[in-house]
């Protein structure tokens, strides 16, 4: 699918995934964008994201919900949904093939980065996320507001990229051949099988044979912009990534991964699928084999 031009910048690099808060703030009113806060919370955290966003949020921006925007007769949380749906529902944020999206959150990158992947799945290329999100955004004491605006629904056509994308099946087969390299976002606690589940049906421990790089490593932690290149590729070699073989993303429930695969895209690797059930599907199979061990 065509790329439609984004405007040059001195300071933007047009190969990233990102676009700065700053670039953002002076291009707030661009023709054919559509600004989306996609923020999501754990359970844990015990905050309400729709709650947040009716109070502030960047102006202009829609919600993006990645619990709505899901396969909802999914057992599982926000679990992709199909294309025909997912073409409905952005188009009904006023996103069409040509719109440019540029995508933010509350919360890490957490699923300011899987929206980013789930666009790309669907075969959109013109997506970018807003480095450091709110947090930065606030940070800076840039505008924001609790106005909404209704957009002009548009038509979106989606075409699935299964490059982008594995369910159980077929990462049972990576797992068992060997054939990709399999990269956990999860933190080192829940990687080890050592954090407490409140969920009585998923045993602990992690895919045979995964390398852990938890997600909490892949960004600043004052503004929570994403690591430059460099320290993201050094990030990834020391916990022995050969960059050269194939990868596949996975984490709890399929969104820090995102943020796995966006560090990947900004070191040059961009084809890297995820595994959208993670271990909330891998384990409660008690039939698949599991390690607690690193």
């Amino acid at each position: 699918m065509a790329t439609a031009p984004f405007p040059t910048n001195p300071e933007l690099n047009t190969k990233s995934a990102l676009v700065s808060c700053e670039w953002l703030r002076h291009n707030l009113d661009r023709p054919n964008q559509v600004i989306l806060d996609a923020t999501y919370f754990l359970p844990r955290q015990h905050r309400n994201a729709q709650e947040e966003f009716r109070l502030e949020h960047i102006p202009g921006a829609q919600l993006f919900d990645i619990d709505e925007i899901a396969d909802l007769n999914s057992p599982l949380p926000h679990t992709l949904p199909g294309a025909d749906q997912f073409a409905q529902q952005v188009g009904q944020i006023g996103i069409d093939n040509d719109t440019w999206v540029l995508i933010y959150d509350n919360n890490h990158f957490f699923a300011s980065a899987r929206a980013w992947w789930m666009f790309r799945v669907f075969g959109h290329d013109n997506v970018k996320i807003v480095d450091g999100g709110l947090t930065r955004w606030k940070h800076l004491s840039l505008p924001l507001t609790s106005d909404t605006i209704k957009p002009a629904p548009k038509v979106f056509n989606a075409e699935f990229d299964s490059e982008l994308f594995l369910d159980l099946e077929k990462m049972q087969i990576v797992q068992q051949q060997g054939s990709k390299l399999i990269l956990d976002a999860r933190s080192e606690d829940s990687f080890k099988g050592q954090r407490p589940l409140n969920d009585t049906g998923l045993q602990p421990g992690h895919i045979p044979g995964s390398i852990n790089i938890p997600y909490q490593n892949l960004f600043a932690k004052d503004d929570h912009t994403l690591l430059p290149v460099e320290q993201l590729r050094q990030i990834i070699s020391d916990a022995a990534v050969d960059l050269s073989k194939p990868m596949v993303a996975s984490c709890g429930s399929g969104v820090s991964a995102a943020l796995l695969l966006l560090a990947l895209y900004q070191i040059g690797i961009h084809e890297v699928p995820m595994f959208d059930g993670s271990w909330a599907q891998w384990g409660r199979q008690t039939d698949l084999p599991r390690q607690t061990k690193p």
